[in-house]
């Protein structure tokens, strides 16, 4: 699954999801967009998962008939040692996840 961080996320949690292609929103060349573009611009770009900790992004934009699906990771704050703990659940989840689809983690 080629997979993109959400700019909140650290670059090294890319590292945890090595059996993906996984890149950051600013290794893509993708930094500063806005949510909305920066889902478009991915898309077209071939990515199949956005991962975030932004728990608003759902709310704040329209996201149907989106091909990207999102994984929301529901923890404390966005340093690594807090989003390591939820690698095997969003890898999990990656299984299972559909194109357009809001997924959360348990958190």
């Amino acid at each position: 699954m080629k997979v993109l961080l959400d700019e909140c996320l650290p670059r090294k949690l890319k590292n945890a999801f090595t059996s993906h292609v996984c890149q950051t929103v600013p290794k893509a060349g993708l930094a500063g967009q806005k949510n909305g573009r920066l889902l478009a611009l991915a898309e077209q770009s071939g990515y199949q998962l956005f991962v975030s900790i932004d728990k608003g992004l759902p709310y704040q934009q329209n996201l149907a008939g989106r091909n990207i699906a999102i994984l929301i990771i529901r923890c404390k704050s966005n340093r690594l040692a807090d989003l390591l703990p939820h690698v095997p659940e969003c890898l999990s989840i990656m299984t299972l996840v559909q194109p357009g689809q809001v997924v959360r983690t348990a958190g």
